[in-house]
């Protein structure tokens, strides 16, 4: 006896094309047109996921850099000091303190002037 596999292939398909609703032309009605366009699109996702990090690791970075120079430090010096004072705070909290706290950040830029190393000039 033959098996027909109708209802759960169907079922299965359903599922992509939910998921392919509202893109361009045939690609959210026709099965392999479906399957090619949510392959690429999965795999922009994944990329994205990755870029959004490093976007919000560089906003932090100017975020800190911009309120550090206004209490006359370079970020590379402000992040040197709190390093050589071992302050162990993240780039997130230090960008959220300087827009939210600009006091305590200010206290934390002290502390970073205070621990700077001298460089030797040869």
């Amino acid at each position: 006896m033959r098996v027909k596999s109708v209802v759960y292939t169907r079922q299965r398909k359903k599922k992509w094309f939910r998921r392919a609703k509202g893109a361009y032309a045939s690609k959210s009605t026709r099965w392999r047109m479906v399957i090619q366009h949510l392959e690429k699109s999965m795999r922009y996702m994944y990329v994205g996921r990755k870029d959004k990090k490093r976007d919000l690791r560089a906003i932090w970075i100017q975020r800190i850099n911009a309120v550090a120079r206004q209490n006359d430090l370079s970020y590379s010096r402000f992040m040197n000091g709190l390093k050589n004072a071992g302050v162990l705070l993240d780039r997130k909290i230090l960008a959220d303190m300087s827009l939210n706290d600009p006091k305590t950040f200010a206290e934390l830029a002290q502390l970073s002037k205070d621990n700077q190393k001298k460089v030797a000039v040869a």
